[in-house]
């Protein structure tokens, strides 16, 4: 009986642990970006919404392999609430470009423009200390990380991961 109340107190201590490890949504939520098309998005006004915030960039292989499976994402959860939240690492003056660019890959997701210096470190502050690309962070209703991914996800492991935000 000892051991298994040691052996429950040992997971709990892990489950919990892993979950302190998981760093704050704070940073994304402080934040104002422009949007490819359309007026800026105070990040604040998503809080109480399941997202799905993928950093991405044109020059990006994976990234650009990602982009359609996001886009359908996007349009099955929508009634749901679920809300794909694309943030290019480029900066504003490439404005013109990124829009041809999110037509051309039919992007119906917010796409907002992050500033290359600014979204790097916004992705270290989300728990991305290489600042790799692709990298998706899950935020549920509560306006916690539930979870991130570093490289790019099939439609399988999307699906998979915002399932517990919905």
């Amino acid at each position: 009986m000892k051991r298994l109340a040691a052996l429950l107190l040992l997971v709990l201590f892990a489950i919990s642990g892993r979950a302190a490890e998981l760093p704050s949504a704070a940073p994304f939520f402080a934040l104002t970006l422009p949007a490819i098309d359309g007026p800026a998005v105070a990040l604040g006004s998503l809080k109480g919404k399941p997202l799905l915030v993928n950093f991405w960039a044109r020059w990006c292989a994976p990234c650009r392999q990602e982009i359609p499976d996001l886009a359908a994402l996007q349009a099955r959860y929508r009634g749901r609430g679920l809300l794909v939240v694309g943030i290019a690492v480029e900066d504003a003056d490439k404005l013109e470009q990124l829009r041809e660019f999110g037509r051309a890959y039919e992007m119906n997701y917010t796409s907002l423009i992050g500033g290359s210096e600014a979204s790097i470190e916004l992705m270290k502050a989300l728990g991305n200390s290489k600042a790799g690309l692709p990298f998706s962070v899950l935020i549920d209703r509560d306006g916690r990380i539930r979870s991130s991914e570093l490289g790019a996800m099939d439609q399988a492991e999307m699906e998979e991961a915002v399932r517990p935000i919905l």
